[in-house]
């Protein structure tokens, strides 16, 4: 039995080692805009208050999908609420919902061998954005006629990288 629980317990250690390998995706996300922008990320991340030249760093976890970074602008909090005239996410400052349009979304999957990764214009332009990961194409986008971004859902404009790189997203590039 003694041998038995020796084997049952290297495996557990084994598979928990194996698992914390699993990283998170770090975004660093930029203000290079002359005014305060309101960055906002769901799932995870909420939103801040992000002063011209100031950064915002985030963890993503592996296996996080459908997420979403957006600038905010013309936003007004007292404490955790207020709202935004662009970007807004029901008044709070910490979004756990989607923004509100006209916004422009960096949208991403942080997958296990492959991570995916887009612009979106489709809900209406608010904010200058590139995007770009460690090992991948970077993305710009300065206006709404972006031509790096999905502007209706049947464009193709999703790219690949490789699976928990690094991620950069500046505003007004």
């Amino acid at each position: 039995m003694a041998a038995s629980s020796s084997s049952i317990l290297l495996l557990f250690l084994a598979a928990t080692l194996m698992a914390s390998g699993t990283h998170a995706a770090t975004f660093t996300i930029k203000n290079n805009c002359g005014f305060t922008v309101w960055p906002a990320a769901t799932p995870v991340g909420g939103g801040t208050q992000l002063n011209s030249g100031g950064t915002w760093t985030i963890n993503v976890p592996a296996g996080t999908s459908s997420g979403r970074v957006w600038g905010r602008t013309g936003c007004s909090f007292n404490g955790n609420s207020g709202s935004c005239q662009t970007g807004d996410c029901g008044g709070a400052l910490a979004c756990t919902l989607s923004g509100k349009p006209p916004l422009t979304l960096a949208e991403f999957t942080i997958g296990g061998s492959q991570d995916f990764y887009d612009i979106s214009v489709i809900d209406g332009f608010n904010i200058g954005m590139a995007f770009s990961c460690s090992t991948g194409v970077g993305l710009v986008c300065r206006d709404s006629s972006c031509p790096d971004a999905y502007h209706n859902p049947p464009d193709r404009k999703t790219h690949a990288c490789g699976g928990n790189s690094n991620y950069q997203v500046t505003f007004c590039p």
